[in-house]
C-alpha cells in the first residue's frame, strides 16, 4: 500500500503564531525516507511554497492559493508529465481565475463594504496583520489567483455571498482572512485532479491521507481516505463530521508530528 499526503500549511504543519514546522522534522524526515508524496494544499502563494519546500529539503507537487492551481515539479519521480501547461520547470494545472480580474471585482466592491485585500496593503501593513516577517510578507502579497482580505464589518460577509454568487468568483473562509476566489476551484478540486495523476503513475493502491485545520480544508478533508483534523490554537475544532475522520491531540506543528508519527508506525508494521 503507498501513501499520498496532502497537508494545509498555517496552523497546521506551520504553526500559528510563528509558521514554523521544525517541531514536525522528525514525521517529515520519515515522510521523506520513505519517499511519501507530500503535497503542501495551501492558501500561500507560490513563491511561498518554493521557499518553504526549501527549508524542508523537499522537491515536491504543490497547491496554492486555495486549489488556484496544481505545480508538479518538471521530471517528477522520472514521470512523463503530459498533464498541465509546462511553466517555466513545472507542469501547471490552473483552476484559479486571473488575480488581476478578482481585483477588478474588489475595487467594484470597496465603496460599498469597505474591503481591504491584500492588493489595498503594503507589505509593511501584510506583515503587521500576518505577524509574517517583511521578506515573507512581500511574498504573500504576490498573488496569482485568489484575494485574502477582511470586511470593514464581520456582518457583510453574508451580503458579499450573495453578490459573488451571481459572479465567476466565490468566498473561501481560512484561518486568518476571508479569500476571494474562483467559482470553479477550491483545495478539493485540485485534490481530486492530483489524486488522478497520482493514480495513473502509482497504480490504484494507494491510500491519500489530508490534513488541515480551518473551513477552506473541508473540501480537500472530503476527497481523502484519511482525514486528519488539527485542532486551533485554543484547541477547539474546526465543525467536520466525515467518515473515518482523526483528529489530532495538539495545534500546529507538534499536533502534526505527532499525528503523523503515529500513522507512519502503523504503516511500517503494516508493511513488515
Amino acid at each position: 500500500m503507498r501513501w499520498v499526503i496532502f497537508s494545509d500549511l498555517d496552523g497546521s504543519l506551520l504553526n500559528y503564531d510563528d509558521y514554523s514546522f521544525e517541531q514536525a522534522r522528525p514525521a517529515l524526515e520519515r515522510i521523506k525516507k520513505l519517499e511519501i508524496p507530500l503535497v503542501l494544499t495551501t492558501s500561500k502563494t507560490r513563491t511561498e511554497v518554493e521557499i518553504i519546500l526549501g527549508e524542508m529539503g523537499l522537491e515536491e507537487p504543490f497547491i496554492i492559493e486555495n486549489g488556484g492551481a496544481l505545480f508538479f515539479p518538471a521530471g517528477y519521480r522520472g514521470w512523463d508529465m503530459a498533464d498541465g501547461i509546462k511553466v517555466k520547470s513545472y507542469a501547471v494545472i490552473q483552476l484559479g481565475m486571473p488575480y488581476a480580474e478578482i481585483r477588478a471585482f474588489v475595487k467594484r466592491m470597496t465603496p460599498r463594504f469597505k474591503i481591504r485585500g491584500f492588493g489595498d496593503c503594503s507589505v509593511q501593513e501584510i506583515a503587521d496583520m500576518t505577524g509574517l516577517p517583511y521578506d515573507k510578507a512581500r511574498l504573500a502579497k504576490e498573488r496569482e489567483f485568489t484575494e485574502p482580505f477582511l470586511p470593514g464589518d464581520e456582518k457583510d460577509i453574508e451580503d458579499l455571498t450573495n453578490l459573488v454568487s451571481k459572479s465567476k468568483i466565490k468566498i473561501a473562509r481560512g484561518g486568518m482572512f476571508y479569500h476571494f476566489i474562483g467559482v470553479h476551484q477550491d483545495k478539493g478540486k485540485a485534490v481530486e485532479i492530483a489524486k488522478g495523476v497520482f493514480r495513473r503513475h502509482i497504480g490504484n493502491e494507494v491510500r491519500f491521507v489530508g490534513i488541515g485545520d480551518s473551513t477552506n480544508d473541508i473540501p480537500m478533508l472530503e476527497r481523502v481516505d484519511i482525514p486528519v483534523l488539527i485542532p486551533h490554537a485554543d484547541g477547539q475544532f474546526e465543525h467536520v463530521d466525515l467518515p473515518n475522520l482523526v483528529r489530532a491531540g495538539l495545534p500546529g506543528s507538534k499536533g502534526w508530528n505527532d499525528i503523523m508519527e503515529g500513522m507512519l508506525d502503523d504503516l511500517e508494521k503494516r508493511s513488515n
